[in-house]
Order: structure tokens, then C-alpha cells, then sequence
């Protein structure tokens, strides 16, 4: 019979992927396509549930926040966005777990945190509380910023800072021999199409640039004026977008043009380009705190002695977790190792206990819940286990104690096989052998 694999996502039911809701019912679905026209740029107010299919917590909401959605028709909105589908809105936002309830107000680029109940009464008295401040500030003068013109940006100030201008002089010096992806829009000043997207790539560009650190840049070219660079590139229609790579031939963006479908593509190709996260070994306390804190999920393994391997042996493991840290590289996950016997304590809490290494386990700090590997710790064994992670199936397991355990500060591995203690050498020199002991008893 095959094992259960422990879900860590907080969303424990096996779900199938699914639509939550439908034309039929007043949550309106909101996409990337979709969002900036019906919530940015609208004068009402939002309750915005941002979910995933396989959450069983946001299955658990559903009927709620529907019958939400009817009692507040015509007063408050009601939506509903796929994060799981669409990550570009949920990372826009911020959203890190599900359900998330954003209320979107009188400025609508800095939504607020919903912090209520999750029955449907709790939701309504929540957005009438939400829209009687609105009106109270709205009274006083203090309208925010409701976006009902379009020409602020999601997320972002709206000012085209963010969008670096991209000359004949300075493309080749800042584009193809940089390090960075560049998203470049070749416009004409005249062109409608180009003037309706100037909003959304300077959202976008802001966006993307605090999400990649700036390894993601948006850059224009007015290519009425810089003809050398845009000729070289073809240019022949406005707005012409184009994707570089350091040394790769440019790729057409096929993409949408709103500011969700730009970042959305923009994240993309920082994930495809970004290093795999470092495999650390956990030496003390605060590598383990801040890796599986900063991160939704932290892989755990713990692995033989080094006696019992050599550095062969433990070379050959660490290898296959580089590997797997690369094939998820995506996920954003931390990677920990630590040696057998050296965080007992750690062990214990997981379950692992002194046999079986080498094990691996998969933490979620947050919730103080984990998953173990219960297949072999092989590249086919750990990608079977990480798959049924990233979908979020299987059941949790509670740390023992219910908080992160005791952390030893211990010596990194210096890469080498290990060595026994030496052994005293003792001095008989002085030692009188009694001589009535029958020799054949020595």
C-alpha cells in the first residue's frame, strides 16, 4: 500500500482543481485581464478573496462568501481571484497564504488586510464597517486615490520611475551587455495603443522591479526618435514589445497588456533566470530560523554520519537535494541539512529519532506542521514527495511540543571523510607480569 504523504500547506483535504464559483452566482471572478478595470479603476468598494482550488479552508469559505456576495449586491462588490492560477495578482498584494481577503477601498493600491470573521454575517458587517468609513472620508474630503481614471498604477505611485528610457546611445550598454532581463517597449508618441498602455507598463515595471530585486527591468524606446536600435529589431507596429536575454536572440512578448499580465510574465522569467536557493547547513539557530521563517515551506535533510559515508557518500546527497533545490527552484523553498546526532533534539520533534538516514522532512514554521519523506531519498523518491507537497495533499503532522526545537550551535563540514578519535597509547614499560601465570593463560 503506498504511504501517506504528510501536506504541509495548511489546506489538508485532497480537493479537486476546480472553479469555485460561476456566472450564476454574484462573486465576480477576477483575472489579471480583468482586475484593473473592475477594481482599480472602479468608485466602489471591494472585498477581494484571493485562493487557491486545493485549499480546503477556501472550499470551506465558499458558500459564505457567495451568500455575501448576494446580500451585499449593489452595495459592495464581491470578487474572487485564482492565485494559485494567477500568482501575478496574488504576489502584486502580497498574498502568502490562503484564503486572503483584501478590502480595496478608497485607494485602491493599497488595499487593507481583512481581519474578521469567515461567516457570511461577519463578512457583511465587515464591508459595511469598510463602507461607512468610505463615505465618512469621502465627507471630510479625504477621497484617497480610487483610481477611476486608470492612470495609477496597481501596487505602485503610478509615476513612469520605474521604466527605464532606452536611447540609441545607452541600449547596447544597458540591455545587451547587462546581466539583467529586460522587458523593452518600443512605442511611437501618436499611437493610442501606446498611450493606453503607458499606465499599466509603469505599474508593472515598478512592481517587478521590487518583486525581482531589479534582476527584471521594464525600459522604453520612442521609436520615432531612436530609429538605429529600432530598425535593428524590426520595429514596424507600435507598441512592439520585446523580451532580452543576456546572450540569447530577443523573443516577441505575446502576452496581455495590462499591468497583471505584464507582471505575471515579468515574475516568470525572474524565476527562470534566478539561482537555486543555496543549500545551507544548519550550523546554528539562526540559519534555521531565518531560512524556514523567510520562506512558506523549508526541506529539511538530516544525513548519515560521516563515518558511516565518507565525504563521498555524503557529497552524493547533497547532490541530489542541489538538484531537487533546482527543479523547485519556483517554489521559493529553503534547503537545510544537518548531520545525524547533531540536533537531537530537532530529530526527535521530527519524528526521525536516531535510524532511518538518510530522512528528510518538509516544515512549515508558520504552522509548526511537517511532512516526512516516506519514499527513498532519491531524486525520483524526493520529486514524488515534493509533487504531492506543492499540490497540497495529505495530511499534517504538529511539531512534538508545538514550537521549533533546540538548536545546537555546532562546527560546519570541512569536506573531508571522517576520522575516528585517536586513541591513547599507554606505557606497560613499568607493568610486572606475575610470573606464576601459566603461560598458556596469557
Amino acid at each position: 500500500m503506498r504511504p501517506l504523504l504528510f501536506g504541509v500547506l495548511g489546506c489538508s483535504l485532497v480537493l479537486s482543481v476546480q472553479a469555485f464559483y460561476s456566472a450564476s452566482d454574484d462573486v465576480i471572478e477576477l483575472t489579471p485581464s480583468n482586475f484593473n478595470k473592475e477594481v482599480i479603476q472602479s468608485d466602489s468598494l471591494w472585498l477581494v478573496e484571493f485562493y487557491a482550488p486545493w485549499c480546503g479552508h477556501c472550499q470551506s469559505l465558499t458558500p459564505d462568501w457567495k451568500k455575501a456576495a448576494t446580500a451585499l449586491k449593489g452595495i459592495v462588490k464581491i470578487g474572487a481571484v485564482d492565485a494559485d492560477e494567477h500568482k501575478s495578482l496574488g504576489g502584486q498584494y502580497g498574498v502568502r497564504g490562503f484564503p486572503t481577503i483584501k478590502i480595496f477601498g478608497a485607494n485602491k493600491h493599497k488595499p487593507e488586510e481583512y481581519q474578521g470573521g469567515r461567516s457570511s454575517q461577519a463578512i457583511v458587517d465587515g464591508a459595511m464597517n469598510a463602507l461607512r468609513n468610505l463615505v465618512k472620508d469621502r465627507l471630510s474630503g479625504k477621497s484617497g486615490s480610487s483610481g477611476g481614471s486608470g492612470k495609477q498604477s496597481g501596487g505602485g505611485s503610478g509615476s513612469k520611475k520605474d521604466v527605464v528610457e532606452l536611447t540609441d546611445d545607452n541600449f547596447d550598454k544597458l540591455v545587451l551587455e547587462g546581466d539583467d532581463v529586460w522587458m523593452v517597449e518600443f512605442f511611437a508618441p501618436w499611437c493610442g495603443h501606446c498611450k493606453n498602455l503607458e499606465p499599466e507598463w509603469a505599474a508593472a515595471a515598478s512592481a517587478i522591479k521590487e518583486q525581482t530585486k531589479g534582476k527584471v527591468r521594464l525600459g522604453a524606446v520612442d521609436a520615432t526618435v531612436h530609429q538605429a536600435v529600432s530598425s535593428r529589431y524590426g520595429i514596424r507596429g507600435f507598441p512592439t514589445i520585446k523580451i532580452f536575454r543576456k546572450g540569447e536572440e530577443p523573443e516577441d512578448y505575446q502576452g496581455g497588456r495590462s499591468r497583471g499580465d505584464i507582471i505575471e510574465r515579468g515574475l516568470d522569467l525572474f524565476s527562470d533566470n534566478a539561482p537555486a536557493p543555496e543549500l545551507l547547513e544548519i550550523l546554528n539557530e539562526d540559519i534555521i530560523k531565518k531560512t524556514c521563517e523567510d520562506n512558506q515551506l523549508c526541506i529539511i535533510a538530516v544525513l548519515p554520519h560521516i563515518l558511516d559515508t565518507g565525504a563521498a557518500g555524503r557529497n552524493s546527497y547533497l547532490d541530489v537535494m542541489l538538484k531537487m533545490s533546482e527543479k523547485y527552484k519556483k517554489k521559493m523553498w529553503g534547503w537545510l541539512w544537518a548531520e545525524a546526532g547533531a540536533q537531537m533534539e530537532l530529530e526527535a520533534s521530527l519524528g526521525i529519532g536516531g535510524f532511518g538516514y538518510p530522512a528528510m522532512a518538509a516544515i512549515n514554521s508558520r504552522k509548526m506542521k511537517f511532512a516526512l519523506l516516506r519514499g527513498s531519498f532519491s531524486e525520483t523518491g524526493i520529486h514524488e514527495f515534493l509533487r504531492e507537497l506543492s499540490v497540497g495533499r495529505g495530511s499534517t503532522a504538529t511539531f512534538g511540543g508545538g514550537s521549533m526545537p533546540k538548536i545546537h550551535t555546532v562546527e560546519a563540514w570541512d569536506g573531508k571523510d571522517g576520522q575516528l578519535p585517536e586513541e591513547e597509547d599507554y606505557d606497560l614499560s613499568d607493568v610486572d607480569l606475575d610470573s606464576d601465570y601459566d603461560k598458556d593463560e596469557l
